[in-house]
């Protein structure tokens, strides 16, 4: 069979298992049994044992229960409340006023929890209600938390920055610190559009805030949580500490910032270990399905024929980068982030190399471009979250996120046109 058959095979597989509710990792594992039973001569069973044994054991994977964990201790304290009320006196006097909440609490709680949803839950939960009461558009409440909330998958310590690490071989450390600067930078976008809105809209109504004194002492409650940010970047960013042993130090002082708040009692604890322990096991699965699929497609000879066959195209390299931002937009719109990246990196890989790309780079890029399918229906999954928690259908969401959705796309271009802001800080922790 010629290499479009094995593309159609494998495809139609994998759809006719995702559209049936097959779990993610199984469907992978069945595609490239499949594929190795109809197409190969190797033994399926031992190729899978080996493969899947060793992507569960990297040593590399060791920070990704360690930093969900940290971000599950601190989702069950009062910290949700502790950075909307701190941030409050400190942003409320932009144009725009409290919605700099939103998106400075998505920044600050994406620095600790490494998942968009859990960002998003846990700032909605608090803001949503506080910014109805002071009579703000509820498109504007709804799409800056939309928008703001992917943030958790670019600015460290990212999940899916680990996951991303790991498929493509690269240093989670310069990943991490990598996601610093356009994570920053989508921030600063994100209140530049509210700043703008609000100075188009300036007859918007808007109660006044209380300028009770004591509200800046409320500022002093985000200094537990920026230290713990600061303590764990730049044990990283020095070279002190690997990334695990990053995530170490993090959990640790996840624990010691909650028993002071008074909200660490047993049953937090063991909810916290339990919810890590849930989502560490369903993405190891997945990366394991996914490393015996990248496995049985490199013995078909699959990834490197598409490679040639793209190569032949005569794409120039930012053509490539334009033709994979629209696959991934796509393709974000049926699956979720970590499955997007898990089951195309085995074939986006050799092309991005070959194209002459930066690897560090590609990875600040790809998690823009996955945090924009994170707000594109019908599967976006934070667009599931905010409907649940604002009660409104999904098409009023999904048009409340789409001033955000432009937004990164400006993202990307800027990223695309001064890569810097991706590589300098890697560069300079590199010693280059």
């Amino acid at each position: 069979m010629n290499e479009l058959g094995l593309t159609i095979v494998f495809l139609a597989v994998l759809f006719v298992l995702l559209g049936s509710g097959v779990w993610v990792a199984i469907s992978l594992i069945a595609v490239a049994t499949v594929g190795m039973m109809l197409f190969t001569s190797r033994p399926v069973g031992d190729a899978m044992a080996t493969t899947i044994w060793g992507a569960a054991s990297s040593w590399t994977l060791t920070a990704l229960p360690l930093f969900i964990w940290m971000g599950e201790i601190l989702f069950r304290t009062r910290l949700s409340e502790s950075l909307f009320k701190g941030l409050t006196p400190l942003l409320h006097r932009l144009p725009g006023g409290l919605l700099h909440v939103n998106i400075g609490g998505c920044t600050l709680f994406a620095a600790i929890s490494g998942s968009s949803a859990a960002t998003v839950a846990t700032v909605g939960k608090m803001s949503i209600p506080e910014l109805r009461r002071r009579g703000y558009p509820e498109r504007m409440i709804i799409g800056t938390l939309a928008g703001a909330g992917t943030l958790g998958l670019l600015i460290p310590p990212s999940i899916t920055l680990i996951i991303y690490g790991v498929a493509v071989n690269e240093s989670i450390a310069q990943l991490f610190i990598a996601g610093i600067l356009p994570g920053l930078m989508l921030a600063a976008l994100f209140m530049g559009y509210v700043v703008l809105w609000s100075i188009a809209r300036r007859k918007q109504a808007e109660r006044p805030l209380s300028t009770d004194p004591g509200r800046w002492r409320d500022v002093l409650g985000l200094i537990p949580v920026v230290a713990l940010i600061v303590a764990v970047m730049s044990s990283i960013y020095t070279g002190i500490a690997t990334a695990t042993e990053a995530a170490v130090l993090g959990v640790i002082g996840a624990l010691i910032l909650s028993a002071l708040q008074g909200s660490l009692t047993r049953q937090s604890f063991v909810d916290a270990l339990l919810g890590a322990t849930k989502t560490s096991a369903m993405i190891a699965f997945i990366l394991a399905g996914s490393t015996f699929l990248s496995l049985a497609m490199g013995f078909t000879g699959l990834p490197r024929t598409l490679a040639t066959w793209i190569s032949e195209l005569g794409l120039t390299p930012w053509m490539l980068i334009l033709a994979l931002t629209v696959f991934y937009v796509i393709l974000g719109c049926f699956l979720d982030g970590i499955s997007s990246v898990v089951l195309t990196m085995a074939v986006i890989e050799p092309l991005v190399r070959q194209a002459g790309f930066d690897m560090i780079w590609f990875g600040i890029f790809l998690m823009v471009v996955v945090e924009m399918a994170q707000i594109t229906p019908p599967v976006g999954f934070n667009l599931f979250v905010l409907q649940g928690m604002a009660g409104k259908d999904m098409a009023f969401i999904a048009r409340a996120a789409a001033p955000m959705f432009a937004i990164m796309v400006l993202a990307v271009v800027i990223l695309s046109l001064f890569p810097s802001i991706a590589t300098y800080l890697p560069d300079a922790m590199a010693g280059r």
